[in-house]
């Protein structure tokens, strides 16, 4: 990008320059409301057409995106999304209905909310679905707070504490909180399991729900998992599984048969809808079904021979204003059904063999917290570029340079200086030996030429920035 593309549309504008002609208007001359409530002038910029197709045709460029790069962002599954998808979801029989309409003219949406129901609760055995949830978020507050009205229901008040791993995703103990329970942690061991020990030294009657990312923030799978399970339903309380990286069980196994009784899903993560810049996110929950009374409304039903929407009878009520994200729904439909079970149990195990294949290269480079068989992410670490002074976020940076999205950094926080990557099913052999590459020219790097990496990113319009300064008082002009 020059210097001339850098320029702003404001500062680009020439008087008289146009680039559009409006037709004449067919809608007769309105009066205007007050003059007192219109503003005197609009500042716009008087620019050609070409000129606006290239800035923002180079903006465009600047950015990166999963059609255009490799975005290993561990933990988020940034997945490619078939394209197919964007296109059915925009038909005019999904994308023109609104939610108010009578569900005798939305017939097809409601078939569609079932049908996703049903899938989803065939691949986690958990075959109570509700998918109004809008984010993975907010599906766990769901989760939590249908333990806490089962809870209440049976009349187990004192079942206020919810036990969570020290290796957990950051939102587990913000929901559970919010939900209204007492979080206790519990440690990982040195191989980055449950430590049995300790859980068994903090569980008691009053444990209402056990967390658990399945397979771990650390990408593994615990071991000890219906060790837990058990421990847990001794104790009358309930298992929570947030399935955020269901990316590696797809067909492989079915939550339900570990012993979870409650678990959300990320259709934005695992099941390849649009993701990042904030949305639009999906968050389905899944219960066992003598859990399913107490689902967060609406839930597709068949009535006779027409689909319907109800809310059951102990549901903890609405948590948003309608059917959740409909439009990301239809896109994770339409990836289940094109995919098939044979389909989505190939996607698991590309995503494992490729993580797999990537911390096999890169061990030696890179530091492991637990050498052993990874699921579809593995997690580095860069405690031996730190003892030369250089930090995961300088080979952050320095992949930029490269074309390559950073991954995710510091997370989880029991891994020193964590690089999380997660290859996903959709990279070829090529993109990911080229990842490898890079990784080990980074290392090089830091060995002969440490300023190299220190001051990337070199090849980017917007080179390293003071993180703090740029987040409280940020230049948005230039």
């Amino acid at each position: 990008m020059n210097n001339r593309d850098r320029i702003l549309l404001m500062d680009r504008s020439i008087p008289t320059r146009k680039a559009f002609n409006f037709p004449s208007s067919d809608v007769p001359k309105q009066k205007l409301p007050n003059k007192n409530i219109l503003r005197k002038k609009i500042s716009l910029p008087e620019i050609s057409q070409l000129e606006i197709i290239r800035y923002f045709t180079n903006l465009s460029r600047l950015n990166f995106s999963i059609d255009s790069n490799f975005y290993p962002l561990g933990s988020c599954t940034m997945k490619y999304n078939p394209k197919i998808n964007e296109e059915i979801a925009s038909f005019s029989g999904f994308q023109n209905i609104h939610p108010l309409q009578d569900s005798k003219s939305t017939q097809g949406a409601i078939k569609l909310i079932k049908l996703l129901q049903e899938f989803l609760g065939e691949i986690t055995g958990l075959k109570g679905v509700s998918l109004a949830p809008l984010a993975g978020a907010q599906g766990e507050y769901s989760g939590l707070l249908i333990a806490r009205k089962f809870h209440s229901s049976n009349n187990n008040n004192k079942k206020n504490i919810a036990i969570i791993p020290d290796s957990a995703h950051g939102t587990n103990p913000a929901s559970a909180a919010m939900a209204g329970f007492d979080v206790m942690t519990v440690k990982s061991d040195n191989s980055g399991n449950v430590d049995i020990e300790d859980l068994k030294k903090i569980i008691n009657e009053k444990i209402a729900v056990f967390m658990i990312t399945i397979p771990s923030t650390l990408g593994l799978f615990e071991p000890n998992i219906l060790k837990i399970t058990s421990m847990v339903h001794k104790y009358g309380g309930l298992v929570y599984a947030d399935g955020a990286n269901l990316n590696a069980l797809l067909g492989l196994i079915k939550l339900n048969d570990l012993g979870v009784d409650i678990c959300h899903s990320n259709l934005h993560k695992t099941f390849s809808t649009p993701h990042g810049g904030g949305g639009p996110g999906s968050g389905p929950v899944m219960v066992t079904e003598d859990l399913s009374d107490f689902l967060p409304s609406p839930i597709a039903k068949v009535n006779k021979a027409s689909y319907e929407l109800f809310t059951p009878n102990n549901s903890i009520g609405k948590i948003n204003g309608f059917h959740g994200s409909f439009g990301i729904l239809v896109r994770a439909y339409s990836y289940i059904k094109s995919l098939g079970s044979e389909g989505l149990k190939q996607v698991s195990k590309n995503a494992i063999i490729n993580a797999n294949y990537i911390q096999s290269q890169l061990k030696n480079e890179y530091s492991l917290y637990s050498d052993r068989y990874c699921m579809h992410e593995t997690v580095l670490s860069a405690s031996k570029q730190k003892n030369k002074a250089i930090k995961g976020l300088d080979i952050a940076k320095r992949l930029l340079d490269y074309g390559i999205h950073a991954p995710t950094m510091y997370f989880p926080q029991i891994v020193d200086e964590a690089l999380m990557i997660e290859p996903t099913e959709s990279e070829s052999k090529e993109t990911i030996d080229n990842f490898i590459e890079t990784m080990k020219n980074i290392n090089d790097e830091i060995s002969n030429s440490p300023e190299i990496v220190k001051s990337s990113p070199h090849n980017l319009p917007v080179k390293r920035l003071d993180e703090a300064k740029a987040a409280r008082n940020p230049i948005l002009k230039r």
